[in-house]
């Protein structure tokens, strides 16, 4: 379908191919936990803690890749392609620079910042492995998350689900040879999945590039950075870090958590975390398809100027969301005791992740409603506000909120959970209001 079109397809054909991209994309660290888990249980903490540091680092060059996407939306909504070719050659080039450095701070730096998180010593080795194998890899991870929201914002959703398919195949097979197959002699453990998880990233990079130039009108070349052109850049950074503002305050929050987590000291509490993380992860699955498809039609209708089209798509994607991301939060607490099990047989594992999961059926409401408008706040070009608010919400009730009941009134995990939902439902709440009262319809990106 031709690109101006993209606004006019089916949400369904736009979002099933993200739906399947974000569920093998979780797959593709989930997988590394569960078969480490099935290696060493001592390992899953530190894979865990490893992981969500990487995450955090990662948001760092996603302030390019998430205002790429945006513009590239309303560009093509606005007919305007002149600037195209520009536009995906300043993002990749500078996206490339800033993940290189950022690759080379996790290695030198990772025992520092291991120190920093206050993992459990006995889990310190393997987090480390994994951090300077995979972080020292990270540009990797850059290219393909340009090359995703390029695709994405062409209406060739099916592109990346086609990437993380073979990253997926190519990430099991290397974690069966390290961990129990032809390589487990080498007694490598999490640094084989680590190798495993890199070299999935190689194709990923190389896959998106070939699809790229095989796929999509435009091209990606120096010859668009002579004269150097200082306005798009300065477009992608004012854009893009009040985009990522919102991610990346919410990863700094969860790191605080983290430590707030680590700080029992106890390797029940730390792995129910990293299980529950992953399973309640599932529920929300359609609601990140479905806002990220809702966003690129918005991100294309904004840039048509039919502002009232976007506001009713939101509100429709709104509400299948709610419906089916809250009942799958609800089964995902009846069946807990199954699926917890699938990773350990610990008693205190289980009993301990059920009453978290109950709390996530609640933390469901607000999360689906900050997925499906904040997203398509973004792509309308309305970037501050979910910023600030994000900010304001995440550090007051979910960090506070988490040190208070988790830590100084004792209830552990459970409070520190409860302090999350809270976050989460107030935010729902008042992006709500603002999407009704349409105070975004005047933050196009495109002028002309």
């Amino acid at each position: 379908m031709a690109e101006q079109n993209v606004k006019d397809m089916s949400l369904f054909k736009l979002g099933w191919p993200i739906f399947v991209q974000a569920f093998l994309s979780m797959c593709l660290g989930y997988i590394d936990t569960l078969m480490i888990s099935k290696y060493s249980e001592t390992a899953v903490g530190g894979l865990g803690n490893a992981n969500q540091i990487i995450g955090f680092l990662t948001l760092a060059f996603t302030i390019i890749s998430s205002a790429t996407g945006v513009i590239v939306a309303q560009y093509l909504g606005a007919k305007l392609k002149d600037k195209l070719s520009q536009i995906y050659t300043v993002s990749l080039i500078f996206n490339l620079l800033l993940s290189a450095l950022i690759s080379l701070i996790v290695y030198v730096f990772c025992d520092g910042i291991i120190n920093i998180m206050k993992i459990p010593t006995v889990m310190i080795p393997d987090a480390r492995s994994y951090m300077r194998i995979v972080g020292g890899f990270l540009f990797l991870q850059a290219t393909i998350d340009i090359f995703s929201q390029i695709f994405r914002n062409n209406g060739k959703t099916m592109l990346g689900m086609f990437i993380v398919i073979g990253m997926n195949i190519i990430n099991i097979f290397g974690n069966y040879l390290f961990l129990y197959g032809p390589l487990k002699f080498l007694d490598l453990g999490v640094e084989g999945v680590a190798i495993s998880t890199t070299l999935s990233r190689v194709f990923g990079a190389l896959a998106a590039i070939w699809f790229f130039h095989t796929q999509i009108e435009g091209k990606i070349s120096l010859r668009y950075l002579k004269p150097f052109p200082f306005d798009v850049l300065k477009s992608l950074i004012r854009l893009g870090i009040p985009t990522a503002g919102e991610n990346i305050s919410y990863n700094i929050a969860q790191l605080f958590i983290l430590t707030f987590v680590n700080s029992f000291n106890s390797t029940v509490v730390t792995n129910t975390k990293s299980f529950v993380s992953i399973l309640s992860n599932f529920a929300f699955l359609y609601s990140v398809a479905a806002a990220s498809a809702t966003a690129i039609i918005v991100g294309h209708a904004v840039g048509a100027n039919e502002y009232d089209f976007a506001y009713n798509k939101v509100l429709s994607t709104l509400k299948k969301s709610m419906v089916i991301s809250v009942a799958i939060a609800t089964i995902n607490f009846f069946i807990s005791p199954i699926t917890l099990g699938l990773f350990t047989k610990n008693p205190d594992i289980i009993s301990l992740g059920k009453k978290v999961l109950f709390i996530c059926i609640f933390l469901e409401f607000g999360r689906t409603a900050n997925l499906a408008i904040i997203n398509s706040m973004r792509a309308a070009g309305d970037v501050k506000f979910p910023t600030y608010l994000g900010m304001a919400s995440m550090w007051t009730i979910s960090v506070l909120g988490g040190y208070i009941l988790g830590i100084v009134l004792d209830l552990g995990l459970i409070g520190i959970w409860i302090s999350m939902a809270a976050d989460e439902i107030v935010r729902g709440i008042v992006v709500f209001i603002r999407w009704k009262n349409g105070k975004w319809r005047d933050k196009r990106v495109v002028k002309a």
